[in-house]
């Protein structure tokens, strides 16, 4: 039984672009610039791969006559990653060429560690060709300190998440105190080499800690921008624009917002909260 619209209303933006884009309009009024996310993982057809690249076609337009202030996130098996590299390549090269066209930039999400070391490689074959292109790497993946240096080779656009998906303690972290040192780390590794950040988290200790370290080492604010989900955060959010950082919300969009809905409950208990609470208000 799939389950109606409203339950994920506080952190999808709505089943259409459309509706996305009437969320992102408020928002950029309020100084928060956005990256939209047209939902979907995990095709199961070819043929679903190219209806995604024909919708971020429809996207792309429709923001352009829009004039708003935003980006798009991908996801790769959005793109038929999971048929094979080259198929994805090819039909992400379509999207990135759409985007160059319309002045755009293009964010590629990290998905699930099955798929880390394949992302990074589709993603350094496509910034040999495309600058309107960046990656999501995630700070409690062992690896990730490691894949900065790479970035940094690169000079390559990075938003450093904490990341939400479950993994082995093999490959990952599982305690906060570790995960952010790490994600302090590849933060500092990234802005001192020039790269730019988006310094994607909710946590206070985070954020309290990137106001302090980029005004101590002066890190030009062209750099980073701080990121948050639609949804969360919101007085965080226009907090940091009022002290003159900028901001970028990442919101998401579309019928297959399930899955992106599930991670955000089992991050935090708080969002199981705020579902019920709003179920309530409405």
């Amino acid at each position: 039984m799939k389950l109606p619209y409203f339950f994920a209303k506080r952190f999808v933006a709505g089943e259409t672009a459309d509706q996305a884009i009437e969320v992102v309009k408020k928002l950029n009024q309020e100084g928060i610039k956005t990256t939209l996310d047209l939902l979907g993982e995990n095709v199961q057809t070819k043929e679903q791969a190219d209806q995604a690249v024909d919708e971020y076609k429809v996207l792309f337009e429709k923001m352009k006559a829009s004039a708003v202030d935003s980006g798009v996130s991908i996801k790769l098996t959005q793109l038929g990653l999971d048929f094979g590299m080259d198929f994805c390549v090819e039909r992400t090269k379509k999207v990135l060429q759409m985007a160059k066209e319309h002045n755009m930039f293009v964010r590629i999400d990290m998905e699930g560690s099955k798929y880390t070391d394949v992302t990074i490689h589709v993603f350094s074959k496509l910034k040999e060709k495309f600058d309107n292109v960046g990656l999501v790497l995630q700070a409690y993946l062992y690896r990730s300190e490691k894949d900065v240096q790479s970035m940094i080779d690169k000079k390559a656009s990075i938003r450093v998440c904490k990341g939400a998906y479950k993994e082995s303690p093999s490959i990952a972290h599982q305690s906060m105190q570790e995960i952010r040192k790490s994600y302090m780390n590849m933060v500092q590794k990234l802005l001192l080499a020039g790269c730019k950040v988006g310094i994607a988290t909710h946590d206070d200790e985070l954020i309290d800690w990137a106001c302090q370290w980029t005004k101590e080492q002066n890190i030009d604010g062209v750099l980073y921008e701080f990121q948050m989900l639609y949804g969360l955060r919101k007085n965080k959010a226009l907090e940091l624009v009022k002290n003159g950082y900028r901001v970028r919300s990442y919101v998401p969009f579309g019928t297959h917002w399930f899955p992106y809905f599930y991670r955000r409950l089992r991050e935090r208990k708080e969002n199981i909260f705020f579902v019920i609470k709003s179920l309530l208000v409405d």
